[in-house]
């Protein structure tokens, strides 16, 4: 990614204000309140004994070691193990209640965030790679769930320590306790001034740390790639840009993050220094004793360590509120392609298929289809064919309505297939593509994901269909075998055919063949043939063919070239017209020659040989 790129997303992350943020971040514990509830009260309690622990010891001091009075020693010795004993309780409850509610969190996280994924359109996954956003489900639910759970914990633990101990020194001598309350508007404004510059460190290394992420995603997947061109030095060189960005963001927010606790430890030495000689002072006078300047000393000590303390959270805090940014950006991120309001379920698409003057183009506004028109009627078999680029694969993707046309309509059975609900489209159409892929699992699961109420029979009849059945039974494990990460542990050939089963398992009113066979040998494509041919019979289909030989028998074969309709007709009157499919499928008929008898002299197809090329 380039600089520039990095660069604005920063500003826009920077720009956004933390109080939404962390409003919504709140909003995440509002289904779970009985459990903030509950370890809100213990973690109460707990602080508040422990400075009633700091005014026992006052009270040690002051009537038992100073009077030497043994049995208000041991009385007061009584109370304080009862004491430590409920509160050993309380700290069991708000640590089991806090991992809880933890857990739960990150639960509903990943859950919003996976089901919100499964709606964006295919349009998303295009311009947002996939480390990134394997980070904002991971990595970032997790530390937002921390900062949910732990810092609060820690954040209200500390706060509820200041509190108590404010208490308690007012209590013992409240002039004292005014004066040493002076130096927190001191604190609160450091802790401000931090924040800023820290928050900004963390937000710059986790843009760099989801690149990381996502080059470590690329490289391991492209790994043959990679050696194969050669190209080990330069991702090194990418790489290595890539953590030094990271690293000198946090180096700075470690440094600023450090400092501050330096500065919180000088302040809070200057005040102990305080305490201890006005309060030697107000000795004299019998407005303090021993015990109440040990108990202030300890009191301060509970103020500074919360402060402190709070500097470790907060600085955790920043990567959580920039997580949590990130996390809501995805959120909010609405589908291109998504339902209207009053969509209805499309019955059948087994009607006839229009494409009413129809534009299409991406987002860089460059145009793919231009006053694309074209009637389908029900049951036929429509080829695509023409160069890279030519608009093939988007007539497709519209047509599963994976993208919408920018301008012009697409029809199914009369009506504009935008009323329709996405989920009854998307049901009724069965597709294989070029690059097959395969889940993570058995033969039979991948097959099954077709139909997931079928049966083993059912399975097992879709793969005989798909020409799949007599390869899978010689697998050791036959349709139990595991097929590895994405099908690695397959060939290509192996990967379509499962492919094409799963297709036919899911019977489908509308299919569709993305260049299935121009990957596999010629035993594989016929094949594949066979399967489309039965999975084809009385459907609607739309075949775009690298390999020509794969659409001879298609009704109607339509030449794209730049989003438009070059040619339209049957292979036979194509061929005859010596146009644009004839010099595709002579350059093709020659190349095949070449391969096979080694054949390399041009050649030309008569006119009257035209029927017998169209025949075999």
């Amino acid at each position: 990614m380039s600089d520039e790129l990095i660069e604005l997303e920063e500003e826009e992350f920077t720009s956004q204000l933390t109080a939404p943020v962390l409003k919504r971040i709140g909003g995440l514990l509002k289904p779970h309140w009985k459990w903030v509830v509950g370890f809100l009260i213990t973690i109460a309690i707990t602080s508040a004994l422990d400075a009633y622990f700091t005014y026992l010891n006052k009270q040690f001091i002051d009537q038992g070691i100073v009077l030497k009075d043994a049995a208000r020693v041991m009385h007061l010795a009584a109370i304080y193990g009862w004491f430590i004993l409920f509160q050993a309780a309380a700290v069991f409850t708000f640590i089991y209640l806090a991992g809880v509610l933890g857990e739960r969190i990150q639960y509903d996280l990943r859950k919003m965030l996976f089901n919100h994924l499964q709606d964006l359109s295919l349009s998303y996954y295009s311009q947002n790679a996939v480390g990134r956003l394997i980070a904002r489900v991971t990595s970032d639910t997790g530390r937002v769930s921390d900062l949910l759970t732990w810092g609060i914990v820690d954040s209200t633990w500390a706060v509820m320590n200041i509190i108590s101990s404010t208490i308690f020194m007012l209590i013992i001598n409240w002039r004292l306790a005014l004066i040493v309350l002076t130096i927190i508007p001191v604190m609160i404004f450091i802790a401000i001034e931090f924040r800023k510059r820290i928050l900004a460190e963390f937000r710059v290394s986790r843009r760099a740390n989801s690149r990381i992420t996502g080059a470590y995603n690329e490289n391991f997947q492209g790994t043959r790639v990679v050696k194969a061109l050669g190209r080990e030095d330069e991702n090194t060189r990418e790489f290595q840009g890539l953590t030094t960005r990271m690293y000198h963001a946090s180096y700075r927010a470690a440094w600023l993050s450090a400092l501050f606790l330096p500065t919180v430890q000088i302040i809070a030495a200057l005040a102990l220094g305080f305490i201890v000689g006005y309060g030697g002072l107000q000795i004299e006078v019998g407005l303090m004793t021993i015990g109440g300047i040990q108990a202030f000393v300890a009191y301060l000590t509970f103020m500074m360590w919360p402060i402190q303390d709070l500097a470790r959270v907060y600085s955790e805090m920043q990567h959580s509120i920039a997580s949590a940014e990130r996390i809501f950006k995805l959120a909010d991120t609405p589908p291109e392609v998504h339902n209207r309001s009053d969509a209805v379920e499309a019955q059948t698409l087994l009607g006839e298929i229009e494409f009413d003057h129809v534009d299409f183009f991406y987002e860089d506004r460059k145009s793919v289809l231009t006053d694309f028109t074209l009637k389908v009627n029900p049951g036929e078999m429509i080829a695509l064919v023409g160069p890279t680029g030519g608009g093939k694969s988007t007539i497709v993707n519209l047509l599963c309505r994976f993208y919408e046309p920018s301008k012009g309509v697409i029809r199914i059975n009369g009506t504009d297939y935008m009323d329709y609900k996405l989920e009854s489209i998307h049901n009724k159409i069965g597709i294989v593509l070029q690059t097959p892929h395969l889940f993570s699992g058995t033969v039979r699961e991948n097959i099954r994901y077709g139909n997931l109420s079928a049966n083993d029979e059912q399975v097992e009849e879709a793969a005989k269909i798909a020409g799949a059945h007599d390869f899978i039974v010689t697998l050791e494990k036959g349709y139990e075998q595991n097929v590895g990460e994405s099908g690695n542990l397959l060939s290509v050939g192996q990967k379509q055919l499962i492919s094409l089963a799963r297709a036919v398992l899911a019977r489908p009113e509308l299919f569709i063949m993305d260049e299935a066979t121009s990957s596999v040998d010629t035993l594989t494509e016929s094949l594949i043939q066979r399967g489309m041919e039965a999975l084809m019979k009385d459907r609607t289909s739309f075949v775009i063919a690298h390999r020509l030989s794969t659409i001879r028998r298609a009704d109607r074969i339509l030449v794209i070239e730049n989003g438009k309709i070059a040619e339209s007709g049957s292979h036979a009157e194509l061929l005859k017209l010596r146009g644009h499919y004839y010099r595709l499928y002579t350059q093709q008929f020659r190349h095949q020659l070449e391969v096979a008898y080694g054949v390399t002299e041009d050649f030309e197809v008569k006119e009257e040989e035209s029927e017998s090329m169209a025949a075999d």
